[in-house]
């Protein structure tokens, strides 16, 4: 082999492409779709590609983890009144068209300017307020389009549309809502997970064989605008079990940090955390994990993490239905429903030989190796 072909075979296997994203974040959104992005974008960045976001900057925004991150984070402009045209009233509505923060036909002409004369190798759509209409008026400034979506309530006009969620008859959700030369990547098992999931999982599912109550992880969202964890660390304090270690997570953007931290003075036992990069870690080392049943439940499955899992927004339920239901995790209901008694009583009831049948259904579900499956649909596509 000469030179420059072996030299050839060395380059990053998406050596040079250009990869635009398109997510928000927000309170009321939440931190869950620019996270995913984030993963995937690292991935794509280990293996040779550029990658720019374009979010726009509601309260509770993620530009500087992006920025933080190493990928370029373009701030598209502020949404006022009078971007609210007509169209806002005349177009048919989405049903979370108002996390937009303004219309469809504004976003698209905003994030056109935004990009600029540069044309993407891929664009990597994660927002439930845009569909195929928004994607078409994009056509010039990507080659390939790939949506990541969790409710299968709209139409899209992509090449890859992934889907991690755990539903039933999840090979139909996309019928006639997909072009038909569209690759549908369904269920967990696709989930973006970052690496250290998988790597941490031999480890975390050989010591589970041997459960105990030792320690408690508490994560419920990023934002948690309704502050559930203020009642999950009461339902603690209420609770019987003494805990050698409890790990209470939370986002940048979350409303209550100063009351948050006064409460857990009188817990020695607990450790807050804030926008940690070692959750894997905290994760594997827990007995018991409370949490709201987002995109952390794939993190929980990777690592074989029983758990309490709490309904947070209507698109959690199908999840958090099924996971209930298969013995993955034991579901408590809406979070408008509970109450620190409730917290304490759903621990207080746990037996602890619930917890290995909990980790055995829990890691038959994701295997932690989803963002290099995506990463090698890719990588066939260069």
């Amino acid at each position: 082999m000469d030179v420059q072909s072996h030299a050839s075979t060395m380059n990053p296997p998406l050596n040079g492409l250009h990869i635009s994203f398109r997510a928000d974040a927000s309170l009321q959104i939440g931190i869950g779709h620019v996270m995913r992005c984030l993963t995937l974008a690292d991935a794509f960045a280990t293996a040779g590609a550029s990658c720019r976001f374009f979010c726009r900057a509601h309260a509770g925004h993620m530009l500087d983890t992006i920025a933080q991150r190493g990928h370029q984070a373009i701030c598209l402009p502020s949404a006022t009144s009078d971007t609210r045209t007509a169209l806002w009233e005349q177009s048919p509505q989405l049903a979370h068209a108002q996390w937009l923060g303004t219309d469809w036909q504004t976003d698209a002409f905003q994030t056109q300017a935004a990009m600029g004369e540069t044309t993407a190798d891929w664009l990597v759509v994660d927002h439930y307020a845009l569909d195929a209409r928004w994607q078409l008026a994009l056509k010039r400034q990507h080659r390939k389009l790939m949506v990541i979506d969790d409710l299968a309530d709209r139409r899209h006009a992509c090449d890859v549309l992934l889907d991690q969620n755990l539903v039933e008859a999840m090979e139909l959700r996309y019928k006639d809502k997909v072009p038909p030369h569209c690759v549908c990547l369904l269920g967990p098992q696709h989930a973006l997970l970052r690496p250290e999931f998988n790597e941490l999982r031999p480890t975390s599912l050989t010591r589970r064989h041997r459960p105990t109550m030792g320690r408690l992880l508490v994560f419920m969202g990023g934002s948690d605008l309704e502050n559930e964890t203020a009642k999950v660390v009461e339902g603690i304090r209420l609770s019987k079990i003494a805990w050698q270690h409890i790990d209470v997570v939370v986002g940048q953007a979350y409303p209550a940090l100063q009351r948050l931290r006064e409460s857990l003075h009188s817990i020695p036992a607990a450790t807050l955390h804030i926008q940690t990069r070692g959750m894997a870690q905290i994760m594997a080392s827990a007995d018991l994990a409370i949490t709201a049943c987002g995109s952390v439940t794939w993190e929980k499955c990777a690592l074989g993490l029983p758990s309490l899992g709490v309904i947070l927004g209507d698109n959690q339920l199908p999840i958090a239905t099924r996971m209930h239901q298969i013995g993955a995790q034991r579901t408590l209901g809406s979070a408008s429903d509970m109450t620190p008694a409730g917290y304490a009583n759903a621990l207080d009831a746990i037996q602890i030989d619930e917890l290995c049948a909990m980790m055995d259904a829990a890691s038959a579900i994701c295997d932690g190796l989803g963002t290099q499956k995506v990463l090698k649909i890719f990588e066939n596509c260069a």
